[in-house]
C-alpha cells in the first residue's frame, strides 16, 4: 500500500516504508510494521470495538476474512489487548519431531509395534508418524 485506502468516511489506512498507519480524519491513531501480525490483529479488533468502523468495512478495504476479524474482536473483548502480545503463536505450526523422538519411533517401528500404539506412547498423532514415513524420515517394518 503506497497510497491511502479509505475504510470509511473517517478512517483510512496507508503504508510507508514497511509501516502501516491507520488514520482517523487524517490523523494517525495506530501503526505497526507490516510483518507484525499481533499488532495487525490488535488494531483491527480495536477499530471495531471502539466503533470506528464496521467489520464489513475492514473486510472490503483490507481483503481480510470476516471470520478472522470476528475472532480478533472476540479475543479483544474476552481477554483484553494484552492477549495479542503475550500469547504464543501456535497456528500454522506443525509438531516438531526431535531427532530423539524420531529414533524412538523408528526403534518401535523396527520392533513391529503398530503406528497407532507408537502414536499413543509418544503422545503424537498417527498422522505425524505417517507424514514422516511419507517424507522418508521413518521406515516401516519390511
Amino acid at each position: 500500500m503506497h497510497t491511502t485506502h479509505r475504510i470509511n468516511d473517517h478512517l483510512s489506512v496507508k503504508e510507508e516504508e514497511g509501516v502501516v498507519y491507520y488514520l482517523y480524519n487524517d490523523q494517525s491513531i495506530f501503526r505497526h510494521v507490516r510483518e507484525d501480525r499481533s499488532g495487525y490483529r490488535f488494531v483491527l479488533a480495536n477499530l471495531v470495538v471502539n466503533r470506528l468502523c464496521k467489520i464489513c468495512e475492514l473486510c472490503d478495504a483490507l481483503g481480510e476474512g470476516r471470520k478472522n476479524i470476528e475472532r480478533y474482536v472476540k479475543a479483544y473483548k474476552d481477554h483484553g489487548f494484552s492477549h495479542f502480545f503475550e500469547r504464543k503463536e501456535g497456528r500454522g505450526r506443525g509438531f516438531k519431531m526431535t531427532p530423539e523422538k524420531l529414533l524412538a519411533i523408528q526403534a518401535a517401528l523396527d520392533e513391529g509395534v503398530s503406528i497407532y500404539r507408537i502414536a499413543l506412547s509418544q503422545d503424537i498423532s498417527k498422522a505425524a508418524i505417517l507424514y514422516h514415513i511419507e517424507k522418508g524420515r521413518l521406515q516401516r517394518l519390511r
